[in-house]
């Protein structure tokens, strides 16, 4: 495990400052949370040689957070003259993506923070594909238009595309009622779904697994210990079901937001299982149908089931 924020080497920061120092025309990033100086650094860098960057952040969780200890770096990148926009939302502008000179997307549930890369659970996917990329411009251009959440438009029928034979799809919170695809992606698994959920509320997403063990189906999963034991998780239903599910063994965060469905279709993203995600905040989801993805996502499954633990019933309440 890669922990330490003073050693890059071989972390998820290294690779994305790879990508900065490559990019030759635009940077476009839409990020919930900022406080790693070495991105900051590099993003200047390409700015000093001529590279378009700008960000667009939380109110709170970026522009406000920037004023705390250990922040500072959308300063740094303001002093600069990078463009720094924030949504000015009391929802959340909760993406993690960046977009480099319209051919590569980067995404997946890592905030670009010191908690996100070396102590929490996360997944980042790099995609080369210019009709990807101009999907994620799209939705981009929206919110520097200040489009955010259920106020953006939805282009749902223009976001999938197929990348070597495989097929990708992109979604964007709330304009696109995301859960309105992911419930019946999720009822339509022949053999098994993994899932590993930060938060996990949504209830007809619950429901529609529940519906797929009582047709024969394999469900197993993992979540976020925090939370996980509230009335509105989903965890408690699983578990009084008899669903083989867990909490996880990080004394961090889980901060995943994966379904992974019969082995071969991948669900990531910055977007909780929840209807404030569903429904308020600006997030991004991709579904990618490629068996050799899955299981990688499928192997970072194993490990963390590995570590993680059986809830206690005596904290649940079967009825």
């Amino acid at each position: 495990m890669v922990n330490d924020p003073s050693n890059l080497a071989g972390s998820i920061p290294e690779r994305l400052i790879e990508y900065i120092g490559q990019a030759q025309e635009t940077i476009h990033i839409a990020s919930f949370e900022f406080n790693l100086t070495p991105v900051a650094e590099a993003l200047i860098a390409a700015h000093k040689r001529g590279v378009e960057i700008i960000w667009v952040t939380d109110d709170e969780h970026g522009i406000e957070a920037d004023e705390e200890e250990g922040h500072g770096q959308f300063g740094m990148l303001e002093k600069a003259g990078i463009e720094i926009l924030d949504d000015e939302r009391s929802a959340l502008m909760h993406n993690k993506f960046w977009i480099f000179d319209e051919q590569i997307v980067w995404t997946g549930s890592t905030n670009i923070t010191e908690n996100g890369n070396f102590r929490n659970n996360n997944n980042v996917i790099v995609i080369h594909s210019p009709q990807l990329a101009a999907n994620y411009e799209r939705e981009f251009s929206e919110m520097l238009a200040g489009e955010f959440g259920p106020t953006s438009p939805s282009t749902l029928g223009e976001q999938t595309t197929t990348i070597n034979g495989s097929t990708i799809q992109a979604l964007f919170a709330a304009e696109d009622e995301v859960m309105d695809e992911l419930v019946p992606l999720v009822g339509s698994a022949e053999e098994s779904i993994r899932f590993m959920a930060f938060s996990f509320t949504y209830d007809d997403l619950g429901v529609s697994m529940l519906d797929f063990v009582e047709g024969g189906g394999d469900v197993q999963g993992i979540f976020e210990t925090r939370g996980s034991e509230t009335e509105y998780s989903e965890m408690t239903s699983f578990y009084c079901a008899g669903l083989p599910v867990r909490q996880d063994g990080n004394p961090g965060t889980f901060h995943h937001k994966v379904i992974v469905v019969d082995n071969e279709i991948v669900v990531t993203g910055s977007l909780n299982f929840s209807n404030n995600a569903n429904d308020s905040n600006d997030e991004n989801v991709i579904i990618i149908y490629n068996a050799d993805i899955a299981s990688l996502y499928l192997e970072e499954f194993e490990r963390r089931w590995a570590e993680a633990e059986q809830p206690d019933p005596s904290d649940l309440e079967c009825e």
